[in-house]
């Protein structure tokens, strides 16, 4: 038997169109009601209050009073860091890294600042009566760049040392505490003078100890009595 053929006056068969679930309307009632109600006007719609009037004293109908939708709850992110390990949210210290390069910058910094006015003072005394003021511009520039540069390398060496023997006493001992900033001040001290001679080593290595120690010490006491530090 072949397959009848569809003729031109013969009517196709109707197929029933699939319904739209009830889920559907729900979800999308739903929607339109959190954002009806995000957009109400707060005169009309107070939030937190079931009993709304206007001017006159006429209790006015909210219809998404029943709707409780947390939207708000979404864009409640915490703005905090997050640490994918409990360690390292314990540990609140800066890495060798950030340690290299904190202590190095801010020496360097401060070098370059103290230098610059040291090299303004010996510019300002070395100054003649009745030069022009472009070569004393050009003195006190010449005096604050050289000055400031050789103060800053100078700090900046310090800090170098002194935030590497810092890092590998924390590597080796697994603990950060004032025994390691004492010793990195002892050992930065003893090889910035080293090429001196021992006695000029063992004395700044002394200083520089008794230098990390006060520093360390300060540093408790200001956590004790200033939280925020």
């Amino acid at each position: 038997m072949g397959q009848a053929r569809k003729g031109p006056g013969r009517r196709q068969p109707c197929r029933a169109r699939p319904k739209p679930s009830s889920h559907f309307f729900l979800a999308s009632h739903a929607a339109a009601a959190a954002a009806a109600g995000s957009m109400a006007d707060p005169r009309l719609f107070p939030s937190g209050s079931d009993d709304r009037r206007d001017d006159s004293g006429r209790r006015l109908y909210n219809p998404y009073q029943d709707l409780n939708i947390p939207y708000k709850q979404l864009y409640d992110l915490p703005t905090s860091p997050e640490f994918l390990f409990q360690e390292e949210a314990i540990a609140q210290r800066r890495s060798w890294g950030e340690n290299l390069t904190y202590y190095t910058g801010i020496g360097y910094l401060g070098g370059a600042v103290a230098g610059a006015a040291l090299g303004l003072r010996d510019a300002a005394r070395s100054a003649e009566p009745g030069e022009p003021a472009k070569i004393r511009a050009n003195r006190v520039l010449n005096s604050c760049g050289s000055s400031g540069r050789r103060v800053g390398n100078t700090l900046g060496v310090i800090g170098l040392m002194y935030a590497g023997i810092e890092s590998g006493m924390v590597a080796a001992r697994d603990s950060d505490d004032w025994i390691n900033s004492v010793v990195a001040g002892l050992g930065t001290g003893a090889l910035f003078r080293a090429a001196n001679g021992p006695r000029s080593a063992v004395v700044a290595g002394a200083v520089g100890g008794i230098l990390a120690g006060a520093a360390a010490a300060a540093k408790q006491i200001g956590k004790r009595y200033v939280p925020a530090l």
